[in-house]
Protein backbone atom coordinates (compact mmCIF):
# COMPACT_ATOMS: atom_id res chain seq x y z
CA UNK A 1 0.00 0.00 0.00
CA UNK A 2 1.13 3.43 -0.82
CA UNK A 3 3.08 4.95 1.55
CA UNK A 4 0.92 8.31 2.65
CA UNK A 5 -2.40 6.09 1.29
CA UNK A 6 -4.58 7.20 3.62
CA UNK A 7 -8.51 5.70 4.16
CA UNK A 8 -10.77 9.52 5.27
CA UNK A 9 -13.25 8.11 7.80
CA UNK A 10 -16.43 10.29 8.50
CA UNK A 11 -17.80 8.60 12.53
CA UNK A 12 -20.94 9.73 12.51
CA UNK A 13 -23.17 8.92 15.97
CA UNK A 14 -19.85 8.76 17.42
CA UNK A 15 -20.82 8.13 20.79
CA UNK A 16 -17.34 7.97 23.21
CA UNK A 17 -15.43 6.89 20.21
CA UNK A 18 -15.60 3.31 19.75
CA UNK A 19 -15.26 3.09 16.02
CA UNK A 20 -12.18 5.24 15.61
CA UNK A 21 -10.63 3.60 18.56
CA UNK A 22 -10.93 0.13 16.90
CA UNK A 23 -10.18 1.29 13.67
CA UNK A 24 -6.96 3.21 14.68
CA UNK A 25 -5.96 0.30 16.65
CA UNK A 26 -6.20 -1.73 13.31
CA UNK A 27 -4.00 0.59 11.56
CA UNK A 28 -3.44 4.34 12.88
CA UNK A 29 -1.04 4.80 9.76
CA UNK A 30 -4.26 4.16 7.44
CA UNK A 31 -7.75 4.94 9.02
CA UNK A 32 -7.77 9.02 9.13
CA UNK A 33 -10.87 9.87 10.98
CA UNK A 34 -11.04 13.00 9.78
CA UNK A 35 -15.10 14.19 11.01
CA UNK A 36 -17.28 13.18 13.77
CA UNK A 37 -20.77 14.05 14.92
CA UNK A 38 -22.18 13.15 18.20
CA UNK A 39 -25.09 14.77 20.04
CA UNK A 40 -27.34 13.92 22.35
CA UNK A 41 -30.82 15.71 22.03
CA UNK A 42 -32.62 17.20 24.96
CA UNK A 43 -29.56 16.69 27.05
CA UNK A 44 -28.03 20.21 28.28
CA UNK A 45 -24.49 18.42 29.07
CA UNK A 46 -23.08 16.36 26.58
CA UNK A 47 -20.74 13.75 28.19
CA UNK A 48 -20.15 11.68 25.20
CA UNK A 49 -19.09 14.72 23.22
CA UNK A 50 -16.82 15.84 25.70
CA UNK A 51 -15.27 12.12 26.61
CA UNK A 52 -14.84 11.92 22.27
CA UNK A 53 -13.05 15.35 22.08
CA UNK A 54 -10.63 14.74 25.30
CA UNK A 55 -9.51 11.27 24.01
CA UNK A 56 -8.70 12.30 20.68
CA UNK A 57 -7.00 15.99 19.59
CA UNK A 58 -7.02 15.31 15.17
CA UNK A 59 -9.59 15.94 13.42
CA UNK A 60 -13.19 18.27 13.14
CA UNK A 61 -15.87 17.10 15.96
CA UNK A 62 -19.24 18.25 15.95
CA UNK A 63 -21.20 18.68 18.50
CA UNK A 64 -24.43 19.46 16.61
CA UNK A 65 -27.98 17.79 15.72
CA UNK A 66 -27.10 15.47 12.11
CA UNK A 67 -30.02 16.91 10.34
CA UNK A 68 -28.80 20.77 10.70
CA UNK A 69 -25.25 19.70 8.90
CA UNK A 70 -24.91 20.94 5.52
CA UNK A 71 -24.68 18.61 2.36
CA UNK A 72 -21.69 21.02 1.85
CA UNK A 73 -19.69 19.90 4.94
CA UNK A 74 -20.45 16.40 4.36
CA UNK A 75 -18.67 16.74 0.67
CA UNK A 76 -15.66 18.64 2.71
CA UNK A 77 -15.00 15.82 4.69
CA UNK A 78 -14.92 13.48 1.39
CA UNK A 79 -14.91 10.42 3.48
CA UNK A 80 -13.74 6.86 1.82
CA UNK A 81 -15.04 4.81 4.85
CA UNK A 82 -18.47 6.27 6.82
CA UNK A 83 -18.90 4.42 10.33
CA UNK A 84 -21.45 5.05 12.98
CA UNK A 85 -23.75 3.30 15.54
CA UNK A 86 -27.38 4.42 15.23
CA UNK A 87 -30.48 4.18 17.21
CA UNK A 88 -33.14 1.12 15.90
CA UNK A 89 -36.40 3.42 14.83
CA UNK A 90 -39.41 2.60 12.56
CA UNK A 91 -38.26 2.98 9.19
CA UNK A 92 -41.76 3.30 6.89
CA UNK A 93 -41.34 5.45 3.96
CA UNK A 94 -44.05 6.92 2.60
CA UNK A 95 -44.44 9.16 -1.40
CA UNK A 96 -43.81 12.72 -1.44
CA UNK A 97 -46.96 14.57 -1.92
CA UNK A 98 -46.69 15.16 -5.31
CA UNK A 99 -47.17 11.44 -5.67
CA UNK A 100 -43.29 11.09 -7.48
CA UNK A 101 -41.47 8.03 -6.67
CA UNK A 102 -39.25 9.36 -3.48
CA UNK A 103 -39.41 8.94 -0.26
CA UNK A 104 -40.28 10.57 3.07
CA UNK A 105 -38.98 8.76 6.03
CA UNK A 106 -40.41 9.86 9.15
CA UNK A 107 -39.05 13.11 10.78
CA UNK A 108 -36.27 12.06 13.30
CA UNK A 109 -35.54 8.60 11.79
CA UNK A 110 -31.60 9.10 11.66
CA UNK A 111 -30.95 6.47 9.58
CA UNK A 112 -31.97 9.22 6.45
CA UNK A 113 -29.30 11.31 7.63
CA UNK A 114 -26.97 8.05 7.20
CA UNK A 115 -28.26 8.22 3.83
CA UNK A 116 -27.95 11.71 3.18
CA UNK A 117 -24.42 11.63 4.21
CA UNK A 118 -23.37 8.73 1.47
CA UNK A 119 -25.62 10.21 -1.12
CA UNK A 120 -23.58 13.43 -0.85
CA UNK A 121 -20.33 11.60 -0.24
CA UNK A 122 -20.28 8.08 -2.35
CA UNK A 123 -17.40 6.79 0.29
CA UNK A 124 -15.85 3.50 -0.93
CA UNK A 125 -17.06 1.70 2.16
CA UNK A 126 -20.15 2.29 5.00
CA UNK A 127 -20.00 -0.07 8.25
CA UNK A 128 -22.87 0.39 10.49
CA UNK A 129 -23.90 -1.21 14.32
CA UNK A 130 -27.09 -1.79 15.37
CA UNK A 131 -28.85 -3.82 17.91
CA UNK A 132 -29.86 -7.46 16.84
CA UNK A 133 -33.45 -6.33 16.56
CA UNK A 134 -33.38 -4.54 13.91
CA UNK A 135 -33.35 -7.93 11.70
CA UNK A 136 -37.09 -8.39 12.77
CA UNK A 137 -38.56 -5.64 13.25
CA UNK A 138 -41.68 -4.42 13.63
CA UNK A 139 -43.18 -7.25 14.81
CA UNK A 140 -46.15 -6.33 12.71
CA UNK A 141 -44.09 -6.53 9.58
CA UNK A 142 -41.02 -8.64 10.17
CA UNK A 143 -37.80 -7.22 8.15
CA UNK A 144 -39.63 -4.35 6.31
CA UNK A 145 -37.07 -2.03 8.45
CA UNK A 146 -33.96 -3.46 7.41
CA UNK A 147 -35.20 -4.34 3.96
CA UNK A 148 -36.17 -0.37 3.93
CA UNK A 149 -31.89 0.11 4.77
CA UNK A 150 -31.30 -2.42 2.14
CA UNK A 151 -33.05 -1.06 -0.51
CA UNK A 152 -32.16 2.50 0.12
CA UNK A 153 -28.31 1.60 0.18
CA UNK A 154 -28.69 -0.77 -3.01
CA UNK A 155 -30.85 2.71 -4.54
CA UNK A 156 -27.03 4.26 -3.71
CA UNK A 157 -25.15 1.83 -5.96
CA UNK A 158 -23.87 -0.45 -2.91
CA UNK A 159 -23.80 -4.17 -2.31
CA UNK A 160 -24.17 -4.96 1.28
CA UNK A 161 -23.04 -7.53 4.15
CA UNK A 162 -24.43 -8.17 7.45
CA UNK A 163 -23.87 -10.31 10.38
CA UNK A 164 -25.27 -10.28 13.72
CA UNK A 165 -22.23 -11.22 15.76
CA UNK A 166 -22.02 -12.00 20.08
CA UNK A 167 -18.66 -10.55 21.05
CA UNK A 168 -18.41 -14.05 23.32
CA UNK A 169 -18.55 -15.88 20.27
CA UNK A 170 -14.63 -14.57 19.25
CA UNK A 171 -13.23 -14.26 22.19
CA UNK A 172 -14.23 -11.42 23.97
CA UNK A 173 -15.59 -10.68 27.61
CA UNK A 174 -19.39 -9.92 27.06
CA UNK A 175 -21.97 -12.00 25.71
CA UNK A 176 -23.29 -8.64 23.47
CA UNK A 177 -25.23 -9.26 20.38
CA UNK A 178 -24.86 -6.60 17.46
CA UNK A 179 -25.49 -6.27 13.88
CA UNK A 180 -22.82 -4.77 12.45
CA UNK A 181 -23.68 -3.45 8.42
CA UNK A 182 -20.76 -3.71 5.79
CA UNK A 183 -21.48 -2.00 2.31
CA UNK A 184 -19.07 -1.68 -0.57
CA UNK A 185 -19.87 0.66 -3.53
CA UNK A 186 -20.50 -1.43 -7.00
CA UNK A 187 -17.69 -1.62 -8.75
CA UNK A 188 -14.66 -1.54 -6.56
CA UNK A 189 -11.84 -4.50 -6.94
CA UNK A 190 -13.53 -5.86 -3.66
CA UNK A 191 -17.25 -6.19 -5.36
CA UNK A 192 -15.26 -7.47 -8.98
CA UNK A 193 -14.46 -10.57 -6.37
CA UNK A 194 -17.19 -11.42 -4.34
CA UNK A 195 -19.11 -11.13 -7.51
CA UNK A 196 -17.22 -14.52 -8.41
CA UNK A 197 -18.57 -16.18 -5.18
CA UNK A 198 -22.25 -17.71 -4.92
CA UNK A 199 -24.49 -15.82 -2.25
CA UNK A 200 -23.78 -18.74 -0.15
CA UNK A 201 -19.89 -18.65 -0.41
CA UNK A 202 -20.05 -15.25 0.58
CA UNK A 203 -21.93 -15.62 3.53
CA UNK A 204 -20.12 -18.80 5.10
CA UNK A 205 -16.14 -18.96 3.37
CA UNK A 206 -15.33 -15.34 1.08
CA UNK A 207 -17.14 -12.42 1.98
CA UNK A 208 -16.00 -9.38 4.31
CA UNK A 209 -17.30 -10.95 8.04
CA UNK A 210 -16.70 -14.62 7.23
CA UNK A 211 -13.13 -14.74 6.44
CA UNK A 212 -12.34 -13.17 10.30
CA UNK A 213 -15.38 -14.35 11.85
CA UNK A 214 -15.57 -17.68 10.81
CA UNK A 215 -18.95 -20.01 11.21
CA UNK A 216 -19.22 -23.38 10.64
CA UNK A 217 -19.92 -24.89 6.72
CA UNK A 218 -23.73 -25.68 7.73
CA UNK A 219 -26.29 -23.06 8.50
CA UNK A 220 -28.13 -23.61 12.17
CA UNK A 221 -31.45 -25.89 11.67
CA UNK A 222 -30.96 -25.49 8.31
CA UNK A 223 -32.28 -21.86 7.97
CA UNK A 224 -31.50 -20.37 4.90
CA UNK A 225 -33.72 -18.20 3.08
CA UNK A 226 -33.52 -16.23 -0.38
CA UNK A 227 -35.57 -13.25 -1.80
CA UNK A 228 -35.43 -10.52 -4.36
CA UNK A 229 -36.27 -6.62 -2.99
CA UNK A 230 -39.30 -4.86 -4.65
CA UNK A 231 -37.91 -1.74 -6.68
CA UNK A 232 -39.74 0.09 -5.37
CA UNK A 233 -38.98 1.37 -1.71
CA UNK A 234 -42.57 2.68 -0.95
CA UNK A 235 -43.95 -1.03 -1.84
CA UNK A 236 -41.41 -2.80 0.77
CA UNK A 237 -42.64 -0.38 3.10
CA UNK A 238 -46.14 -0.85 2.75
CA UNK A 239 -45.86 -4.40 1.89
CA UNK A 240 -42.52 -6.41 2.50
CA UNK A 241 -42.24 -8.82 4.89
CA UNK A 242 -39.15 -11.27 5.19
CA UNK A 243 -37.35 -13.52 7.82
CA UNK A 244 -33.81 -11.98 7.57
CA UNK A 245 -31.56 -14.73 9.27
CA UNK A 246 -28.14 -13.42 11.70
CA UNK A 247 -26.06 -13.08 8.12
CA UNK A 248 -26.46 -12.38 4.71
CA UNK A 249 -25.75 -10.78 1.35
CA UNK A 250 -27.14 -8.31 -1.13
CA UNK A 251 -26.06 -7.90 -4.59
CA UNK A 252 -28.16 -6.09 -6.96
CA UNK A 253 -31.24 -6.17 -4.68
CA UNK A 254 -30.98 -9.87 -4.49
CA UNK A 255 -30.86 -11.24 -1.06
CA UNK A 256 -29.28 -14.46 0.66
CA UNK A 257 -29.31 -14.80 4.02
CA UNK A 258 -28.42 -17.66 6.91
CA UNK A 259 -28.32 -18.68 10.28
CA UNK A 260 -24.54 -18.88 10.41
CA UNK A 261 -23.78 -20.86 13.44
CA UNK A 262 -19.96 -19.66 14.53
CA UNK A 263 -16.99 -21.08 15.26
CA UNK A 264 -16.16 -19.90 19.20
CA UNK A 265 -13.20 -18.58 20.01
CA UNK A 266 -12.54 -19.47 24.19
CA UNK A 267 -14.25 -15.61 25.51
CA UNK A 268 -12.16 -13.92 28.23
CA UNK A 269 -14.26 -14.10 31.73
CA UNK A 270 -15.73 -11.89 33.92
CA UNK A 271 -13.47 -13.24 36.43
CA UNK A 272 -10.30 -11.77 34.22
CA UNK A 273 -11.32 -8.43 33.73
CA UNK A 274 -12.01 -7.76 37.06
CA UNK A 275 -9.82 -4.83 39.06
CA UNK A 276 -8.11 -6.26 42.10
CA UNK A 277 -10.08 -5.90 45.25
CA UNK A 278 -7.54 -3.08 47.04
CA UNK A 279 -8.55 -1.06 44.52
CA UNK A 280 -12.50 -1.29 44.67
CA UNK A 281 -13.97 1.77 46.17
CA UNK A 282 -16.35 0.94 49.27
CA UNK A 283 -19.37 2.64 47.47
CA UNK A 284 -19.51 -0.04 45.19
CA UNK A 285 -20.17 -2.98 48.03
CA UNK A 286 -23.48 -3.39 48.33
CA UNK A 287 -25.31 -2.63 51.72
CA UNK A 288 -26.86 -5.41 53.57
CA UNK A 289 -30.36 -3.97 52.10
CA UNK A 290 -29.13 -3.67 48.93
CA UNK A 291 -28.37 -7.17 48.63
CA UNK A 292 -31.71 -8.43 49.75
CA UNK A 293 -33.33 -5.87 47.18
CA UNK A 294 -30.91 -7.46 44.55
CA UNK A 295 -31.81 -10.96 45.77
CA UNK A 296 -35.62 -10.09 45.33
CA UNK A 297 -35.35 -8.36 41.93
CA UNK A 298 -33.22 -11.51 40.20
CA UNK A 299 -35.25 -14.22 41.86
CA UNK A 300 -38.87 -15.77 40.33
CA UNK A 301 -41.77 -13.72 40.51
CA UNK A 302 -45.59 -14.59 39.75
CA UNK A 303 -47.55 -10.85 40.78
CA UNK A 304 -51.08 -10.04 40.38
CA UNK A 305 -51.28 -6.74 38.67
CA UNK A 306 -54.11 -4.80 37.63
CA UNK A 307 -54.60 -3.15 34.44
CA UNK A 308 -56.51 0.52 34.10
CA UNK A 309 -59.74 -1.26 33.08
CA UNK A 310 -59.88 -3.37 36.03
CA UNK A 311 -58.47 -6.55 34.33
CA UNK A 312 -56.10 -8.72 36.52
CA UNK A 313 -53.25 -10.31 35.44
CA UNK A 314 -50.07 -11.87 36.84
CA UNK A 315 -46.43 -10.78 35.64
CA UNK A 316 -44.51 -13.59 35.69
CA UNK A 317 -40.42 -13.25 35.58
CA UNK A 318 -38.17 -16.05 35.68
CA UNK A 319 -35.39 -16.46 37.92
CA UNK A 320 -31.47 -15.82 37.57
CA UNK A 321 -28.59 -16.17 39.50
CA UNK A 322 -28.19 -14.11 42.62
CA UNK A 323 -24.52 -12.86 41.33
CA UNK A 324 -22.99 -12.77 38.11
CA UNK A 325 -20.47 -16.29 37.48
CA UNK A 326 -17.00 -15.72 37.09
CA UNK A 327 -15.95 -18.22 34.95
CA UNK A 328 -18.05 -16.83 31.94
CA UNK A 329 -18.47 -13.50 29.64
CA UNK A 330 -20.52 -10.94 30.74
CA UNK A 331 -24.04 -10.66 30.29
CA UNK A 332 -25.22 -7.89 28.19
CA UNK A 333 -24.43 -4.14 29.31
CA UNK A 334 -27.50 -2.23 29.11
CA UNK A 335 -27.53 1.72 29.34
CA UNK A 336 -29.10 0.83 33.44
CA UNK A 337 -26.10 -0.83 33.97
CA UNK A 338 -25.10 0.29 37.94
CA UNK A 339 -28.45 1.11 39.16
CA UNK A 340 -31.18 -1.00 41.23
CA UNK A 341 -32.42 -3.14 38.24
CA UNK A 342 -32.05 -7.02 37.81
CA UNK A 343 -29.78 -5.96 34.66
CA UNK A 344 -26.96 -4.97 36.36
CA UNK A 345 -24.21 -7.05 37.22
CA UNK A 346 -23.51 -8.37 40.79
CA UNK A 347 -20.00 -9.58 41.14
CA UNK A 348 -18.92 -11.91 44.55
CA UNK A 349 -14.98 -11.76 45.39
CA UNK A 350 -13.97 -12.64 48.96
CA UNK A 351 -16.93 -13.48 50.27
CA UNK A 352 -18.42 -9.69 49.28
CA UNK A 353 -21.28 -8.72 46.79
CA UNK A 354 -20.93 -5.37 44.76
CA UNK A 355 -21.47 -3.80 41.33
CA UNK A 356 -18.99 -3.67 38.38
CA UNK A 357 -16.65 -0.13 38.57
CA UNK A 358 -16.92 1.70 35.68
CA UNK A 359 -13.62 0.94 34.50
CA UNK A 360 -14.60 -2.87 34.76
CA UNK A 361 -17.22 -1.61 32.59
CA UNK A 362 -14.98 -0.31 30.39
CA UNK A 363 -12.77 -3.75 30.29
CA UNK A 364 -16.30 -5.56 29.25
CA UNK A 365 -16.50 -2.63 26.21
CA UNK A 366 -12.53 -3.90 25.39
CA UNK A 367 -12.38 0.43 26.03
CA UNK A 368 -8.78 2.10 27.64
CA UNK A 369 -9.36 1.85 31.82
CA UNK A 370 -10.72 5.12 32.31
CA UNK A 371 -11.60 6.05 28.89
CA UNK A 372 -14.95 7.98 29.80
CA UNK A 373 -12.91 9.12 33.22
CA UNK A 374 -14.61 12.71 34.10
CA UNK A 375 -18.05 12.13 33.64
CA UNK A 376 -20.88 10.72 36.53
CA UNK A 377 -20.08 7.52 37.24
CA UNK A 378 -24.19 7.09 36.28
CA UNK A 379 -22.93 8.81 32.95
CA UNK A 380 -19.91 6.67 33.05
CA UNK A 381 -22.39 3.45 32.69
CA UNK A 382 -24.98 5.06 30.66
CA UNK A 383 -22.02 5.36 27.99
CA UNK A 384 -20.51 2.02 28.07
CA UNK A 385 -24.76 0.01 28.06
CA UNK A 386 -24.49 2.42 24.36
CA UNK A 387 -21.02 1.42 23.13
CA UNK A 388 -19.71 -1.39 21.20
CA UNK A 389 -16.83 -3.79 21.66
CA UNK A 390 -13.90 -2.33 20.50
CA UNK A 391 -11.76 -5.46 19.57
CA UNK A 392 -14.75 -6.13 17.06
CA UNK A 393 -14.38 -2.96 15.01
CA UNK A 394 -10.43 -3.65 14.97
CA UNK A 395 -10.79 -6.84 13.46
CA UNK A 396 -13.14 -4.87 10.89
CA UNK A 397 -10.56 -2.92 10.34
CA UNK A 398 -7.85 -5.17 9.65
CA UNK A 399 -10.12 -6.61 6.95
CA UNK A 400 -10.83 -3.41 5.05
CA UNK A 401 -6.83 -2.48 5.55
CA UNK A 402 -6.18 -6.34 3.28
CA UNK A 403 -9.51 -4.77 0.89
CA UNK A 404 -7.79 -1.86 0.34
CA UNK A 405 -4.21 -3.46 -0.39
CA UNK A 406 -6.29 -5.68 -2.92
CA UNK A 407 -8.15 -2.73 -4.25
CA UNK A 408 -4.60 -0.47 -4.44
CA UNK A 409 -3.25 -3.86 -6.47
CA UNK A 410 -5.63 -3.97 -9.06
CA UNK A 411 -5.88 -0.27 -9.67
CA UNK A 412 -1.87 -0.04 -10.28
CA UNK A 413 -2.41 -3.23 -12.50
CA UNK A 414 -5.34 -1.23 -14.61
CA UNK A 415 -2.53 2.20 -14.82
CA UNK A 416 -0.22 -0.29 -16.42
CA UNK A 417 -2.14 -1.85 -18.71
CA UNK A 418 -3.61 1.72 -20.04
CA UNK A 419 0.25 2.89 -20.03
Amino acid sequence: MGKNHKIQVMELFAGVGGFRLGLERANPDLFEINWANQWEPSRKSQDAFDCYARNFNNGTHVNEDIATISEEAFQQAAPDLIVGGFPCQDYSVARSLSGEKGIQGKKGVLFWEIRRAIAHTHPKYVLLENVDRLLKSPSRQRGRDFAVMLATLRDLDYSVEWRMINAADYGFAQRRRRVFIFAYKNGLSFDCEQGQYSKEEIVFKNGFFAKPFAVKDEPYKNRIDSVELPEDIVEISDEFSFTFHPAGVMRNGEIFTAHVDPIQIEPTTLGEILLDETEIDEKFYLSKEEEEKFDYMRGPKKIERQSADGHKYYFSEGGMSPTDSLDKPGRTMLTSEGSKNRSTHIVEVNGRKRRLTPIECERLNNFPDNWTAGMTDRMRYFCMGNALVVGLIEIMGKRIEKIEKQNEVVDVQLELSLS
